[in-house]
């Protein structure tokens, strides 16, 4: 009979590039403070371990655990974007730069209607 033991890993393969949330499993079962933060993954190695780089400081973190690791999906990052209340001034008082310039942007190009190629004789 098997035996009936969860594993942590969530059904997802991290690629280059993403983001997550890491948990140091030594700082997490030793008591220590600081043992949970947000990293980019730079590389995928082989036997399922990952290459990590932590945010912002910088430090490698080398053949990570997938199992002590969270993907921070895009779409979380960019709620604030997507749900924004854009019929008042004061919303704008709380959106970043970065997303005051991407949603004048998209407005311009909302306004624009889109050229049609020019006719062949």
């Amino acid at each position: 009979m098997r035996d009936s033991v969860q594993s942590t890993t969530p059904a997802i393969n991290f690629k280059r590039g993403q983001f997550v949330l890491y948990r140091d499993p030594e700082l997490f079962w030793t008591g220590q403070v600081g043992h949970t933060f947000v990293c980019r993954i730079d590389r995928v190695c082989l036997g399922d371990t990952y290459d990590l780089t932590q945010l912002p400081k910088g430090r490698s973190i080398l053949c990570a655990n997938p199992e002590y690791m969270r993907l921070l999906p895009a779409i979380d990052a960019m709620r604030d974007i997507d749900t924004a209340p854009l019929n008042t001034d004061a919303a704008a008082d709380d959106m970043t730069a970065a997303a005051l310039a991407w949603l004048t942007q998209q407005r311009a190009t909302a306004n624009h209607r889109p050229e049609l190629p020019a006719q062949r004789d």
